[in-house]
């Protein structure tokens, strides 16, 4: 069973011919709302896309953004542990998605920096912690050290990108970040393998978008190209991963199998509008595998060269 630890929040998103340079304004089309935020997208594929059992601990406010978060975690089958306080509102996003997919993201936090240590569920039976960064950095702290001493497997998504403390990566079993993370994380110059290899975490992925993703787990190197789709809207692909990746490992598949699970997992979620409301059901990443042929030894190769190549 997985436990998240993390941020919920409605997303308020805008379609656009584009994204806004700084001081343009841009017309956009029609404004929708999506429960979002890094924590609840992980937890929805986490139970999902990637059939885990799975409980989430998070703070909202008493309003009604709070109940379209909690319905959306609910219908995934996400156990919930949530905190509620009168005096902030649940956390909101504003998502500017141009079309060509890509997307700028604002986050107003509100309650989830309430959310304490204190709140994390009793632990028995829980394989996995799986916690971000749009939590407060002392309570990531905190509960890595509470799921350690309690016997879990320990994994953060370090994103928003920031620099971490060596207490906090001594910590941390599994990192998960992007090519921008791992160098705000690293400090180091060279390779994308080179940054890899600096970091103390027994198991770092590192994700490429397009490209795939790499694993570098005690020592030893696994590689993921890309799955080709025709993209509509990249928001929550990233968490999307996430979350498959370790409801994978937490039912014992190793890392060469829960990879490219994970990866058609963020492809499909590309393919729909939103974040949680993107997330495929495991019998469709199941059937996307399945249509699909055996890995690119050419991109395979590139994917190779591009992780060894310097910055």
């Amino acid at each position: 069973m997985v436990l998240i630890a993390g941020s919920a929040n409605l997303d308020f998103v805008v379609r656009a011919q584009r994204i806004p340079a700084p001081g343009e304004t841009v017309l956009g089309r029609d404004l929708q709302t999506f429960p979002g935020g890094k924590g609840a997208n992980q937890a929805v594929a986490c139970a999902r896309a990637g059939g885990a059992r799975t409980g989430m601990a998070l703070a909202l406010g008493r309003d009604a953004y709070a109940l379209a978060l909690k319905a959306s975690l609910e219908n995934a089958g996400v156990v919930l542990h949530a905190q509620a306080f009168d005096d902030v509102a649940s956390g909101t996003a504003f998502i500017c998605v141009s079309d060509d997919a890509e997307n700028a993201i604002t986050v107003a936090p509100g309650a989830n920096t309430r959310l304490l240590a204190t709140h994390l569920p009793a632990l028995d039976g829980y394989r996995y912690l799986l916690m971000q960064l749009e939590i407060p950095l002392s309570t990531v702290i905190e509960s890595a050290r509470l799921a350690r001493a309690a016997g879990l497997q320990v994994a953060l998504n370090a994103a928003p990108a920031q620099a971490l403390p060596p207490e906090l990566l001594a910590l941390v079993d599994l990192l998960i970040v992007n090519e921008g993370e791992l160098r705000a994380i690293s400090h180091k110059q060279g390779s994308i393998l080179d940054a890899m290899a600096a970091l103390p975490c027994q198991t770092v992925v590192v994700t490429l978008g397009a490209r795939g993703a790499v694993a570098r787990q005690d020592g030893e190197l696994h590689y993921q190209t890309g799955f080709v789709v025709q993209a509509v809207d990249t928001t929550g692909a990233g968490d999307t991963f996430c979350g498959v990746l370790i409801a994978q490992l937490a039912a014992g598949h190793p890392m060469p199998q829960a990879l490219p699970f994970a990866s058609a997992a963020a492809a499909l979620c590309c393919t729909k509008p939103g974040a949680q409301s993107s997330i495929p059901a495991a019998i469709e990443v199941s059937a996307f595998l399945a249509e699909r042929s055996a890995s690119d030894p050419a991109a395979q190769h590139e994917l190779e060269r591009y992780c060894q190549a310097l910055a």
